[in-house]
């Protein structure tokens, strides 16, 4: 549904020359890869243990093999696809209008659709490394590895370079994500809670007169937004760039 509030986006986006976006799991969901905390999402599924203490740095350190059977069933989408939201996105960005993507996400979809400047707090499952030796392995050789997967060079445990609870944010990809928003004359943000610190905090560098939430939920700052807008984001972005 096109509303008065999507048409006035597509008029701040045609005026503006330095627009940063900043997504979250909602900009994936439309090519199959759940969120957390919706009531679908994996915090709502049953297993063993819960998401959130299976993706924990001490979880990882000492049940391996659980922490792989659940990482490769439910983070490695591999066959997803990006939407239009990923697609406009890269086409702002081919335009000179975007300057960044900032994504909490680790799906690699930003990058697929086209994006270069992508920002991604959390980390890739597409970057993976020998804690041993340091060789990077690809996703599809981590997916359809036998077990826990073990290093092709030495023979070590790969780890997955995703942030993982009880781990900090890469400090040099955080003051990339804190400078795009601090100099961008446009931001929004899409597909996210802003509920998890440190990423919801970012907010708080954007100075400008132009913040957009795209959100099919209520977050904690729409009061301080300059646009809302609660519709599906890929139609939102899509009818915005003509996808």
């Amino acid at each position: 549904m096109i509303t008065e509030n999507t048409k006035k986006l597509k008029e701040w986006i045609e005026s503006s020359d330095n627009i940063v976006f900043f997504g979250g799991a909602g900009v994936s969901t439309e090519s199959g890869i759940p969120d957390f905390r919706s009531v679908d999402g994996l915090y709502n599924m049953k297993y063993k243990y819960p998401p959130e203490t299976i993706l924990s740095h001490t979880f990882f350190c000492n049940n391996v093999e659980e922490f792989y059977i659940f990482y490769k069933d439910k983070m490695l989408a591999l066959d997803a696809r990006p939407n239009k939201a990923h697609l406009a996105l890269a086409k702002l960005e081919d335009q000179g209008k975007l300057k960044a993507v900032v994504t909490q996400n680790i799906d690699g979809l930003h990058q697929m659709a086209g994006s270069k400047n992508v920002y991604e707090l959390h980390g890739s499952v597409h970057r993976n490394y020998c804690v041993n030796c340091y060789t990077d392995h690809s996703a599809e050789y981590v997916k359809n590895f036998d077990g826990v997967p073990a290093c092709s060079k030495c023979g070590r445990l790969i780890k997955p370079d995703v942030v993982l609870y009880e781990e900090g944010l890469d400090q040099r990809t955080l003051n990339g994500a804190i400078n795009a928003i601090a100099d961008a004359d446009m931001l929004i943000i899409g597909g996210t809670s802003l509920s998890v610190y440190p990423a919801s905090g970012l907010i708080n560098y954007y100075s400008g007169h132009k913040l957009v939430l795209i959100n099919m939920s209520p977050t904690q700052y729409d009061s301080r937004a300059d646009l809302l807008i609660s519709e599906p984001i890929g139609e939102t972005l899509g009818y915005c760039l003509d996808i």
